[in-house]
């Protein structure tokens, strides 16, 4: 049966356009034209409401295959669709790590049943150890995979990263960098500064990020190619990406949406949930996300969702294991940041910012939520199988409502 969506507000990366009725039928969403019959329809009242394209997550983790005590695909995909997005970037790092065909047809049949659609970063090195290169060229051929990297791995190797460029470029493939020195950040817990000091943990400095983003785009200048960087959290790799734009490199880049939330002063209770990487850093670095965020050096949004298990998170901060879930509380992170960064930027960060690194868009999907709605996060009510997270039992205001595909509405709470 058609439906009448009422009084519901759309959001574009231009604009949050005023309340008008908006028709759901066989044909997708559409605004509904005055005098209009519609009688025998479903009314549903969309007051308070907003509606975007569906979001689309180029970061997300699962423990499926080996780790599904952690997270699995069916757990994942309605996580992400509860959370309001259509579309998620699966990580490679599993066990087996996704870097063969085997490994990707097993993901893409249990994600098919999902109205969520997973796109896959294969893995570009063995067992993503950075040394000898998966059958890069054989994946794509045979499974369509566009997206490769090591995922929570960095690629260190300045011969690998020159020779995996090399190879993307023959089917336009893009290489997903987490870039960081895992020399000069080894045994680091946190970021180095004053705070790590008085803390008596062993720091990652800034150092760290810069000097692989630096390398990594002069190596990107040399062969040619197509890189995405990842979760981005310096004042100066924020600067480095947009000289490299400037330049007219192939680049774009995402930071993870906990970066503008949190700061290392966060860490003075050693609540291992904060334990991430890259970890939070100062205010400066915060604000230098913000300004990449709003002059377009920054693409995307991501979740960067790491779920762990209870035993794996919560010991000694220093042997506890990085990550933090992040889906379910990016709408909440998303409206404590509206009044410095406006519903139309942090909706173009979560719609076409990503659309266009991935040259793939929700365009029959959408997600309608109420940005002012207050619940109680706790593990219960989630989906997601993760125990790492610092808002389980918090208040948060904003939650996804609806989520429509294909011109079919599904309810999400």
């Amino acid at each position: 049966m058609p439906q009448v969506l009422k009084n519901l507000a759309l959001i574009d990366q231009a604009n949050i356009h005023s309340n008008r009725d908006f028709l759901l039928d066989e044909n997708g969403l559409t605004p509904l034209v005055e005098g209009q019959k519609i009688e025998g329809f479903e009314v549903i009242d969309c007051s308070g409401l907003f509606v975007s394209k569906a979001w689309i997550d180029l970061r997300c983790s699962s423990g499926d295959p080996g780790f599904e005590h952690k997270e699995d695909i069916d757990s994942l995909c309605e996580t992400l669709l509860k959370s309001g997005f259509g579309t998620g970037v699966l990580l490679p790092n599993t066990n087996p790590v996704i870097q063969s065909k085997n490994e990707i047809d097993y993901v893409k049949a249990k994600s098919a049943k999902h109205a969520v659609k997973l796109l896959i970063q294969a893995a570009v090195t063995i067992g993503t150890k950075g040394e000898d290169l998966t059958e890069i060229l054989d994946m794509h051929y045979q499974t369509g995979v566009k997206i490769f990297g090591d995922g929570l791995v960095t690629l260190a190797n300045s011969d690998r990263y020159m020779k995996i460029l090399q190879y993307l470029q023959k089917f336009d493939g893009v290489l997903f960098d987490h870039a960081y020195d895992p020399l000069l950040s080894i045994f680091g817990k946190m970021h180095e500064g004053k705070i790590s000091t008085n803390l008596g943990l062993k720091g990652i400095p800034n150092l760290a990020e810069d000097v692989a983003i630096q390398k990594n785009l002069e190596i990107l200048r040399y062969t040619g190619g197509k890189v995405h960087f990842q979760t981005l959290s310096t004042r100066k790799g924020v600067d480095l990406i947009r000289k490299a734009k400037a330049e007219g490199l192939k680049v774009t880049s995402d930071i993870s949406i906990y970066q503008l939330i949190f700061k290392d002063s966060d860490l003075v209770t050693f609540d291992p949930n904060y334990k991430v990487i890259p970890p939070f850093r100062r205010e400066e670095d915060r604000q230098a996300l913000i300004e990449g965020l709003k002059d377009g050096t920054i693409d995307a949004l991501v979740s960067n969702h790491q779920p762990q298990d209870y035993d794996s998170k919560f010991m000694e901060f220093d042997l506890a294991e990085n990550g933090m879930a992040g889906l379910m509380t990016f709408l909440p992170a998303m409206v404590s940041l509206e009044k410095e960064l406006t519903w139309p930027l942090l909706i173009d960060k979560v719609t076409s910012g990503p659309a266009k690194v991935i040259e793939d868009s929700e365009k029959d999907s959408w997600v309608i939520f109420d940005p002012k709605e207050k619940w109680t996060f706790n593990r219960q009510m989630s989906p997601s199988k993760a125990s790492n997270s610092p808002w389980f039992g918090k208040e948060l205001q904003g939650k996804a409502k609806y989520f429509i595909k294909a011109g079919a509405l599904t309810k999400l709470t």
